[in-house]
């Protein structure tokens, strides 16, 4: 994989989420952009079990177990503010075994569905940000398959970007920062994609509550 920047379009002003989808994948279409197929990526929130805390008033923790269908073998574990687990999808089995320890929030369940496009050396995928039945948002992604450091690259990233996005084109991704001349691997995506959802979550005052 190359180097990637994911990103939120806000919904265009009197047009629905998927009206404004329609209108982003045309205008990749009139770049020249062809389809290739369809991506997933979802995520759900686990909170610390309150029998872990002890009686000391400590704050849970949070951890989101994501997936990406662009590595369908794999299942991410990214804790707040901490490391990036990447392990296989036998992972969703163990974390059944590991209520005692971490517990699935209410509601949390967010993913984006969409399209991808190929256009030269670029991937774009654009998607529908669900919870439950509802449609919450827009991403975007973008990724420049060529180049696997964010510094030699992201000045053409965000020409394309420019190009489609328009004043709606994003600044560099905070992984890029703390990874300036380090290999861009798939964990920094996923944080980017947690970073996303998050966003979106407060945007819509639809907090990670609750304990099942």
């Amino acid at each position: 994989m190359g180097v990637t920047c994911v990103s939120q379009m806000p919904v265009a002003e009197g047009k629905s989420v998927q009206q404004t989808v329609e209108l982003l994948t045309r205008k990749l279409e009139m770049l020249g952009a062809e389809k290739q197929g369809t991506f997933c990526v979802d995520c759900e929130t686990y909170h610390t079990a309150a029998s872990t805390l002890g009686s000391q008033g400590q704050a849970g923790k949070l951890m989101y177990v994501m997936h990406n269908s662009e590595y369908p073998l794999s299942c991410f574990a990214l804790f707040e503010n901490g490391p990036c687990l990447i392990a296989d999808t036998n992972f969703d089995v163990l974390m059944v075994k590991l209520k005692g320890f971490f517990q699935s929030a209410k509601a949390s369940k967010i993913e984006t569905r969409g399209t991808r496009y190929q256009y030269c050396d670029f991937l774009v995928k654009v998607g529908t940000v669900t919870m439950g039945p509802s449609a919450r948002g827009i991403s975007v992604e973008v990724e420049y398959g060529p180049c696997v450091v964010a510094s030699d690259c992201w000045s053409l990233l965000l020409e394309f970007l420019q190009s489609f996005l328009g004043s709606h084109t994003p600044g560099p991704p905070t992984v890029f920062g703390n990874r300036h001349d380090a290999v861009y691997g798939p964990a920094d995506t996923m944080i980017q994609y947690m970073e996303l959802f998050n966003k979106i979550r407060k945007q819509q005052q639809v907090p990670v509550a609750g304990i099942r």
